[in-house]
């Protein structure tokens, strides 16, 4: 598909770079022509030059012979010296119209050449452009198949996240025999939707620092004190989230009664369900609202704007100065190694994440399997002493009907 795109758009900018490399060519062409008019104009009044001087030498010459004739015996050295410096003189004259042809002719090729030359520039100008829009084109589609990806990868960490907080209680009940699952659904995937929006923003925004509100603490549900590159607080965002399927009204006069209390400068509710009359993120009411996969992109915007709001107050304090100090810094070996070092750390970390993803990821299908082999021994015993009690009631359930339907289905094998 990208390569049908960019072969696409290029035969539509070759076609347009062509029709504009045609009008370019015609109008050198024209200049060529009337240069070429020119030049046979220079060339034919050059000629006749020529045959004019010619006619006026063999006009001289013969005035001089008739000249010669008459006085050479009166005046015969004056006479010759005359028409000698005469001779000189038109003979200069010449010399001077043929170096101004000459000059001409000079100027014609050099022009000639500037032509080809700006020819050539115009083919190697299209070529760039051509590989230039099909680098833009690739680099899009790349952008795009990214952006499908990380909503992808947020569903599945999201999923996971549910899967996770699932087999924790089921292996809490299992274990207590007895106990029965006191937290709903909703609350759940309210959790779950709060430790992916944690997660996410711990991962996007590495430098900044995450608070988590806990259990029963008023406030929001989380806080992001915005940093810049040299460490420093420029800002501070907090955020409610919310997974139900009706929204209400009174989720924007607490948090914006968080935001009071807490000193922050924006707040951002992340929601499920978008008020009746938004369709996308917006600002209502001083409260930034969006859903789960649009606060990403909007913490980007609201963080840029803090950090560029935090520097324009920061450039009117000691402007001079501090310009010196920020530019003696970034040039200096410290901020390198410290670059580097943290480089290397975020590196290390992402490593880390991966493998252990991956090590939880194997935990969880070994609990998942321990958990199967549990439930299934239950039920064996279960169905041995209902054949022994008969219609005698005996109550050997572990889990009630809602947690036992959130379970897998037995494999079928048995025991391991």
């Amino acid at each position: 598909m990208e390569d049908a795109v960019a072969a696409d758009i290029e035969r539509e900018m070759r076609g347009k770079m062509e029709t504009e490399w045609r009008k370019r060519m015609d109008a050198l062409q024209l200049q060529k022509n009337e240069m070429e008019q020119q030049r046979q104009q220079i060339i034919q009044d050059r000629q006749r030059q020529e045959e004019e001087l010619n006619k006026r030498l063999q006009s001289e010459k013969i005035k001089l012979q008739e000249s010669l004739s008459e006085n050479i015996r009166r005046n015969v050295t004056a006479d010759f010296e005359n028409q000698l410096r005469l001779m000189r003189e038109t003979q200069r004259e010449n010399e001077e119209k043929l170096k101004e042809a000459r000059q001409k002719e000079l100027d014609f090729l050099r022009k000639a050449q500037e032509l080809q030359s700006r020819e050539q520039e115009l083919e190697l100008d299209l070529q760039k452009r051509l590989i230039d829009e099909r680098n833009r084109l690739q680099e899009q589609v790349r952008k795009e198949e990214a952006e499908r990806s990380s909503l992808k990868e947020t569903e599945y960490q999201m999923r996971l996240r549910e899967m996770e907080k699932q087999l924790e209680d089921q292996r809490r009940l299992a274990e207590e025999m007895k106990r029965k699952a006191e937290q709903g659904s909703m609350q759940l995937q309210g959790e779950v939707q709060e430790l992916a929006l944690e997660e996410m923003l711990h991962s996007a925004f590495p430098f900044d620092v995450i608070e988590e509100v806990g259990k029963g603490v008023r406030g929001a549900d989380c806080i992001q004190i915005v940093r810049n590159q040299f460490g420093q607080e420029c800002g501070k965002i907090i955020y409610e989230s919310k997974r139900t399927k009706d929204f209400s009204r009174e989720w924007i006069e607490k948090l914006k009664a968080d935001l009071r209390s807490q000193g922050a400068d924006i707040a951002v509710l992340v929601t499920q369900t978008m008020p009746k009359d938004m369709e996308r993120f917006g600002e209502k009411e001083g409260i930034w609202i969006c859903t789960f996969h649009e606060v990403k992109g909007l913490t980007y915007v609201l963080r840029d704007a803090i950090l560029k709001v935090y520097n324009a107050t920061k450039r009117q304090e000691n402007k001079g100065d501090k310009m010196h100090l920020l530019y003696h810094y970034l040039t200096s070996g410290e901020f390198a190694e410290q670059w580097s070092a943290i480089r290397e750390g975020f590196r290390a970390m992402k490593t880390s994440i991966q493998k252990e993803r991956e090590a939880m990821e194997k935990l969880w299908k070994a609990r998942e399997k321990q958990l199967e082999k549990v439930l299934l021994n239950a039920a064996h015993i279960k169905g041995s002493i209902e054949g022994i009690a008969g219609n005698d009631s005996v109550d050997l359930q572990l889990l009630d009907d809602t947690v036992e339907s959130l379970l897998p289905p037995p494999n079928g094998h048995g025991e391991d």
